[in-house]
């Protein structure tokens, strides 16, 4: 490729890359700032939740039955999502949850062996309520705050990836400028500003990428499912809560089963974390329990259904199954959060999300500065003076 050929495709590039990072630039910044507050939601949330705790007792929880006509009596007329079955000095947690007409996530916590009213939590309020709406919709209507932020997203990977190429130093001599800051007494504010956007924008770059790649993979559904094949997938994506296997006989029967299930999944299953039950949805659908098996991590759980009549497990062809019956794609995508918020790390990979997404918030920063201070430069200056304080990335 020659010279003249080289310097129109960079030229493109650059455009192409100022113009993405001027109009997601706002939004991209709200998304990083409020994806590293998010990041420690359970650890900063554990030192107020006094709630969550009761003296353990020498007795089983209460039945699932009795659960739910408790927590109907404190949220009534609302539908439950599940409810969450912890260890013997943990209250039970009630989710309500409806997406229409709006909104409605609250939880009821009580006392597993009483059946006292302990707490009552408005999920979609308070800081952390306050802090995914901006995550996710930049606190505007569902239905458009998500959509700017999905895309904006999707764009990032292309600002990243333009970047890199923007980024990639001609000539050895360059190298060393690109990989470290070489700031003295002299060096004028916009050098240091290029140095931030063009430096910390490539060491931050790949996990950029890994971050924008997950948020793209909850946000778009061609995107997961590609993702997901590309892996090498091969069962149903999708989460599937698979019908029962007999008609129901009454709704009698019905909630003897299943008042039966939590007692003998804890027998079963006596390292995990917490178990979530879900209430058949219907007469034919089959009862689901997820089984967590590790404490702040998703990806490990497993989901049993079981027919709402018998109790007899049913297998599914999802990839929301059992973990052990996971392939690779499987795990890749069920690992998606724990990657995106860096739980898959522990708290080492939750400090490496805080940084990397604060450090993200200050990439559109800088890039707008940088644009600002080429588009309306100073008058009076000389072209040789722009060129020495102003560097240019197409050299």
């Amino acid at each position: 490729m020659t010279g003249k050929k080289r310097n129109n495709r960079r030229k493109r590039i650059l455009q192409l890359h100022k113009i993405l990072g001027l109009v997601t630039g706002v939004v991209l910044f709200i998304v990083s700032v409020t994806g590293c507050l998010w990041v420690f939601k359970e650890e900063i949330e554990s030192f107020y939740d006094d709630h969550k705790y009761v003296t353990p007792q020498d007795q089983e929880f209460l039945e699932a039955s009795m659960i739910k006509e408790l927590a109907e009596n404190v949220i009534p007329k609302k539908t439950i999502h599940g409810v969450i079955y912890g260890k013997p000095d943990e209250a039970i947690e009630v989710v309500f949850y409806e997406a229409e007409p709006e909104i409605f996530y609250q939880s009821v916590f009580l006392d597993p062996y009483s059946g006292e009213f302990i707490k009552r939590i408005d999920n979609d309020a308070g800081f952390f309520g306050f802090i995914l709406k901006g995550h996710l919709r930049l606190w505007l209507p569902d239905a458009i705050g998500s959509r700017v932020v999905s895309y904006s997203v999707l764009l990032f990977l292309i600002i990243i990836i333009s970047g890199l190429f923007l980024w990639w130093p001609r000539n050895k001599k360059n190298w060393k400028q690109r990989l470290k800051f070489d700031w003295n007494k002299k060096t004028r504010w916009k050098r240091k500003n290029f140095d931030l956007h063009t430096v910390t924008g490539f060491y931050i770059s790949s996990f950029g990428l890994i971050l924008a790649f997950t948020g793209c993979v909850m946000a778009f559904n061609w995107f997961y499912f590609i993702a997901y094949k590309a892996t090498g997938g091969d069962k149903d994506p999708r989460f599937v809560i698979p019908e029962s296997e007999q008609a129901m006989v009454s709704k009698e029967t019905t909630s003897f089963e299943y008042d039966k299930l939590i007692p003998i999944l804890q027998r079963n299953y006596k390292d995990a974390h917490s178990f979530e039950l879900h209430y058949p949805e219907n007469d034919s659908t089959s009862i689901l329990v997820e089984v967590s098996n590790s404490k702040g991590l998703y990806y490990n759980m497993d989901y049993l259904f079981f027919d709402q009549n018998t109790l007899k497990e049913i297998e599914t062809n999802s990839i929301y199954g059992k973990y052990e019956n996971t392939n690779f794609a499987d795990k890749v995508i069920r690992m998606n959060y724990d990657i995106h918020i860096g739980a898959i790390g522990g708290i080492i990979g939750k400090i490496l999300a805080f940084l990397v997404s604060l450090i993200c918030a200050s990439i559109p920063v800088s890039g707008i500065l940088l644009w600002y201070g080429r588009k309306y430069k100073r008058k009076g200056k000389t072209r040789s003076t722009l060129i020495k304080n102003v560097p240019n990335l197409e050299t």
